[in-house]
């Protein structure tokens, strides 16, 4: 009977201890990190987005649509997760995905794009349920898609010499930010410094315009997908394999850098559920983050245990940012161009670092590589079909038919 009461007593202190838990874990290491990470996200991605619908000619509710699902969703995912399995999986949405919608979104309906959107997310789910992760990444050489992709991002850093060019004294002071973080910042991320440093010093020096213009409050709604073939080889097919391969990819291989045992499985299966969820109201994807899961899984985040909660800060904050995009959207939009595109290329700095690096570092794939690298920088459409897919097409096919042989 003593042993009963003893077990009884133990059992009615579990709850108490669950209800405070969460703010016993909260240190200023791990909020600190969740607010790093979600500013990566919140910034020059935002400014991608914007361009992207721009290029696609999207209503000015379509654009609103995009932005809420992908931080909403993406938000959300990033508070379910680490509170579900306690490790840092972090939510966003997938950058490298935006760039390369930036240079098809004029080749397709709204419809059609949406309907892109949702394949992309069951694709993403199927890979994940299955367990093919791992075969599908190796079908195409990872020299291929880093080059591609670098292929991609190339375009937005280049246009980083316009914009200093143009904006002298506010790229200029960004740059110098860049560089002296990445050589003595060990907690603060350089792009974060050099973004930062560019806001301040652009609201001291320009007057924005354009702000007294808001865009009237709309409840997100659902958007209706248009299923085509060429949606799926063009659009659904590439943006899965940018989200797995830059996405998915590096986020569980930065848990498992850290020591954490991330359930391979049921992120990428999640990722893609989320992912169709946001394509319904017009975003690309939902899933986890790579670069954002890394600074969340860091040692720099706290103690072990107590990591998972710099995602949900992380996710919280950048949900918040999809509430109120309707809000916050105006004010990007009246950011001078050539800063959009200093604040775009600083944010896909590291992508065309890490890509060119991964493309071109090993022997075997190196003719393949280029040629996937060259194939998306041109940005050419045959058939309907774009660069990047060509570039993954034609690099895969002579890493297998020349170079695999060697």
């Amino acid at each position: 009977m003593k042993w009963l009461d003893q077990k009884q007593r133990e059992v009615t202190l579990v709850p108490a201890s669950g209800k405070n838990h969460l703010f016993r874990d909260l240190t200023n290491q791990n909020v600190s990190a969740g607010m790093i990470s979600s500013t990566l996200v919140m910034t020059g991605p935002a400014a991608i987005i914007l361009e992207a619908a721009s290029n696609g000619g999207f209503t000015a509710s379509q654009t609103i649509n995009w932005m809420f699902a992908v931080y909403f969703f993406g938000g959300l995912f990033g508070i379910i997760m680490p509170l579900l399995y306690k490790i840092p999986i972090t939510g966003g949405h997938s950058i490298t995905g935006v760039a390369f919608l930036a240079t098809v979104t004029h080749q397709f309906s709204y419809s059609q794009l949406i309907g892109g959107y949702v394949m992309s997310g069951l694709i993403i789910y199927l890979v994940g349920v299955s367990g093919f992760f791992t075969k599908i990444i190796k079908w195409v050489p990872k020299e291929v898609i880093a080059s591609m992709l670098a292929g991609l991002v190339t375009g937005y850093v280049v246009r980083l010499i316009p914009a200093v060019e143009e904006m002298p004294l506010v790229g200029g002071v960004a740059l110098i930010a860049f560089f002296i973080f990445t050589k003595y910042g060990r907690r603060f991320p350089p792009v974060m410094a050099a973004v930062l440093a560019a806001f301040l010093v652009l609201l001291w020096t320009h007057e924005l315009n354009g702000i007294s213009e808001p865009i009237p409050f709309a409840f997100p709604s659902l958007q209706m997908p248009e299923f085509t073939w060429i949606g799926f080889f063009t659009l659904a097919v590439p943006l899965a394999l940018l989200i797995l391969s830059n996405d998915a990819a590096p986020g569980i291989g930065a848990l498992e850098s850290a020591h954490f045992d991330p359930p391979i499985r049921k992120i990428i299966s999640i990722s893609g559920i989320f992912s169709s969820f946001a394509a319904l109201f017009g975003g690309q994807s939902a899933n986890i983050a790579g670069m954002m899961t890394a600074i969340c899984a860091d040692s720099e985040s706290g103690s072990k245990s107590k990591r998972y909660l710099a995602s949900v800060v992380s996710g919280i904050i950048i949900m918040l940012f999809g509430i109120f995009a309707w809000k916050i959207a105006p004010f990007i939009q009246s950011l001078p161009t050539a800063f959009v595109s200093l604040l775009a290329g600083l944010a896909l700095i590291g992508a065309l670092q890490s890509s060119l690096q991964a493309a071109f570092s090993g022997n075997q794939y190196r003719l393949s590589a280029l040629a996937a690298f060259v194939i998306a920088l041109s940005n050419v459409s045959v058939f309907h079909i774009s660069g990047p897919v060509w570039a993954l097409v034609c690099g895969a096919a002579i890493a297998w038919a020349i170079e695999k042989q060697r």
